[in-house]
């Protein structure tokens, strides 16, 4: 046993805190290339690659890469969306091949399915943004922790974490 092991064999880091993006690449990696994803950046921003009109109307499940050149990407869409994704498949193609950064995808595939009843059908289509608590109130406690700053965007920054701490500890 090295003095990175543990007595289960498992190699263990010494560098302290991970992020935990990190912990989780290696099962998303493999969990993504057994359908064909080289890159799992498609399947984690794929809002952000084909923008919020598109992204909500399908998902990718699949690359496939057959003979020749070039893969096809399989969409799953309900059936009232896939006229809709029908003309913009070059479009899908084109933001696709930009994650990608070379022409990766010569054809878009869209596959229909009931809104529920398979697998693949039941999962939901929209993609939540992100939402922010909202900030809590600068109270005179953290006004008077940080009026001793001299510059006043550090006071600012300082005054909201004042903020957010003492509204912690209350709850």
């Amino acid at each position: 046993m090295t003095g990175s092991e543990t007595r289960d064999g498992i190699r263990r880091r010494k560098r302290g805190f991970e992020r935990a993006g990190a912990l989780a690449e290696g099962r998303i990696r493999a969990g993504s290339e057994s359908r064909g994803f080289a890159v799992s950046r498609l399947l984690t921003r794929w809002a952000e690659i084909v923008g919020p009109d598109i992204a909500p109307l399908a998902r990718p499940v699949e690359i496939s890469y057959g003979r020749g050149f070039g893969a096809t990407l399989t969409l799953l869409t309900t059936g009232a969306q896939a006229p809709m994704l029908e003309m913009q498949k070059e479009t899908i193609r084109e933001r696709v091949n930009a994650c990608y950064g070379y022409a990766a995808v010569q054809k878009v595939r869209i596959t229909q399915t009931a809104a529920t009843g398979f697998a693949e059908g039941q999962a939901i289509f929209e993609h939540r943004t992100e939402t922010h608590p909202e900030p809590a109130r600068i109270t005179p406690e953290a006004r008077e922790a940080a009026k001793a700053v001299a510059d006043a965007d550090l006071r600012s920054a300082l005054e909201r974490l004042g903020a957010n701490v003492l509204s912690q500890a209350k709850r």
